[in-house]
């Protein structure tokens, strides 16, 4: 099968290694350099090979030391342009070839964030990092830009002496750069074959915290402390992970710190995992998100889908087993718990998509779709529901378990499609074979809206929140009196979450409500960003002007977009301030990631190279 968001064809040959030479250059924004890939012929003579860029200027292909012609086809809208290399030999099916790519990258590379000094925490140094998925590696890095292709790498990367070098690979040691002795060379190895999508990299004024046996934390100095106390948890949750999934096979779990502008919860680079500084709440109520990544390193990263519209396989078991490592930990109603606000989560995608889109499908068909278009928590949540769904069905969460395990050790070290595993799951449940007919695969799978079925979830965590909120959507303006502090003292931050959350998907309250409600809970003063973020939405959707600017600085102050883009709709909802929205947008639109500052521009229905305001 060809990957429709790849130019590449892994039909007729695969990346078995890539050895990368960087040198960043923080003036000009671009990093300029070498890619050496080893490539297998998977048929007979093969002489040319196709490759993805985006934006890169490929200066001379090298192919086992020979110069080799090359052109860049046109550019595709969101694919870029591919690199086609006539090899000056044929190679038979199982040769190998060194292709060898000197190449820099524009400075508007969709996969890096070039940060001013002023833009970070410390304000002293520049910072970049690099963001990859779904298909952004080819603006960094020329490659076979698919998730059905693994393979190891090598990198050394020059930078300024006052800069650390990390990456989604093991550190391997650091010298003086023979070329500018202002500069030091960072070396890394990544042993276990990994899809493009994983390549990261981080610079900066970087500091680190051992927080475990094989884990670090990396940041700025001003996030470090912050950061180790917030993720102390971190080798408990590897340690549970290994328990429910098998061996973790990464060597290292570090986590880095990013700056606000990071558009994700986190990333799951392996040996190095991002994390938005918007999980440091203080109180570790976050830390959920870690657990998350860590799973990622057996389901994604070990086992990886096939192609984009496969994200499920990835998403849907992830979340499976971060719920699995909860209950672990937390309990069972910690899972039934967290499973209720997930599928409040999905019942918030399709409401925006509309629920006939075809991106609700588990399974999409992205033929000429730009994967970050079809990125929301359907794959997550449609997905964690069905296999909780045969959970369920199979005979409980022991057994299944037993499956998950089974099918990351079979498909370990390569990638999969939707079939693959529902084969599997026919094949290693031989003696169910009944129930799992009757179970609707296509509903499942390729109709767009909510599931087909809706489990059943214990609501005994939950029962506080529900019957909190529904006092409130009850209570008109004479009742108020009878809200006090107390109503939410006994509420974990979870639970507040959810009570949030619940009056979201109810129409507006009253202006007299939210204000009562900061009156006798003083929400305005809890810095949890999962509760600051949903109060705030809750408040503007009441049309309280006040609370306006509030809203708007949250989505500038960091570029999460789970936080960012629903604060910008939701403002641009309100009328009165629609033209405030887009103005703010403009002016911190270049602050923003590119993958952030797109999507953004397309909720509120702005023209991504001019604007009327």
């Amino acid at each position: 099968m060809s990957d429709p968001g790849s130019f590449s064809c892994s039909s007729m040959c695969v990346t078995k290694h890539l050895n990368l030479e960087l040198h960043a250059d923080f003036q000009g924004r671009v990093l300029r350099g070498k890619a050496a890939l080893t490539v297998e012929a998977l048929q007979d003579r093969l002489v040319v090979l196709t490759l993805d860029t985006n934006d890169l200027k490929v200066t001379s292909v090298l192919a086992n030391g020979q110069s080799a012609a090359f052109s860049l086809g046109p550019k595709h809208r969101f694919k870029g342009s591919s690199l086609n290399i006539t090899l000056p030999f044929h190679l038979s099916r199982g040769q190998h070839v060194i292709v060898e790519v000197t190449y820099e990258t524009s400075p508007s590379a969709t996969a890096l964030q070039w940060l001013t000094p002023e833009q970070t925490a410390g304000k002293k140094h520049p910072y970049l990092f690099s963001q990859c998925q779904a298909i952004h590696c080819r603006s960094m890095v020329p490659c076979q830009d698919s998730p059905s292709i693994k393979h190891t790498y090598y990198a050394k990367v020059s930078v300024p002496k006052d800069l650390v070098v990390v990456m989604s690979a093991v550190r391997d040691g650091q010298e003086e750069d023979p070329q500018d002795n202002s500069r030091i060379i960072y070396r890394f190895r990544q042993p276990v074959p990994m899809p493009s999508y994983l390549i990261a990299i981080g610079v900066g004024a970087l500091e680190s915290r051992e927080i475990g046996p094989r884990s670090r934390v990396w940041s700025e100095k001003e996030f470090v402390d912050k950061a180790a106390f917030e993720f102390s948890d971190t080798e408990k949750m590897l340690k549970t992970a290994e328990d429910l999934a098998g061996p973790y096979v990464w060597g290292q779990y570090d986590i880095l710190v990013l700056p606000p502008s990071f558009p994700y919860g986190g990333m799951e680079n392996p040996c190095l995992t991002f994390a938005t500084p918007t999980l440091l709440a203080g109180d570790k109520s976050l830390s959920n998100v870690i657990a998350h990544e860590i799973s990622h390193s057996w389901t994604g990263n070990l086992v990886t889908n096939k192609t984009w519209e496969h994200f499920w396989l990835n998403e849907g078991h992830t979340v499976y087993l971060e719920r699995m490592i909860g209950r672990c930990m937390e309990g069972e109603q910690f899972r039934q718990f967290k499973a209720i606000g997930g599928w409040k989560d999905l019942q918030d995608s399709v409401n925006t998509f509309g629920a006939n889109n075809p991106l609700t499908n588990l399974v999409p068909n992205l033929q000429d779709v730009d994967p970050d278009d079809a990125f929301s928590s359907v794959p997550y949540e449609k997905g964690f529901a069905l296999l909780y769904h045969l959970e369920e069905l199979m005979g409980g969460p022991e057994v299944f378990m037993g499956f998950v395990k089974s099918y990351i050790q079979l498909f370990a070290y390569g990638s999969a499609t939707t079939e693959d595993w529902k084969n599997y799951l026919f094949t290693y449940f031989k003696d169910k074979v009944d129930i799992l007919n009757k179970v609707d695969w296509n509903a499942w799978m390729f109709t767009p809206g909510m599931p087909p079925v809706k489990p059943q979830y214990d609501t005994t965590m939950a029962d506080a929140c529900i019957a909190l909120s529904q006092r409130w959507i009850r209570a008109n303006d004479q009742d108020l009196s009878g809200f006090k502090e107390s109503d939410v003292k006994t509420l974990s931050s979870h639970q507040l979450i959810e009570f949030l959350s619940l009056l979201l998907q109810e129409e507006a309250l009253p202006l007299s409500h939210v204000k009562k409600m900061q009156e006798v809970y003083n929400l305005n003063a809890i810095k949890n960003s999962e509760i600051r973020f949903r109060w705030l939405r809750l408040c503007v959707r009441s049309r309280w002007e006040e609370m306006v600017p509030e809203a708007l600085k949250m989505a500038t102050e960091q570029g999460r977009m789970k936080f960012t883009r629903p604060l910008f709709r939701e403002i641009h909802n309100f009328e009165k301030y629609r033209d405030e929205a887009i103005r703010t947008f403009v002016v911190h639109r270049a602050a923003m990631h590119s993958v952030t500052s797109g999507l953004v521009s397309k909720d509120l229905k702005v023209d991504v190279i001019s604007s009327p305001l």
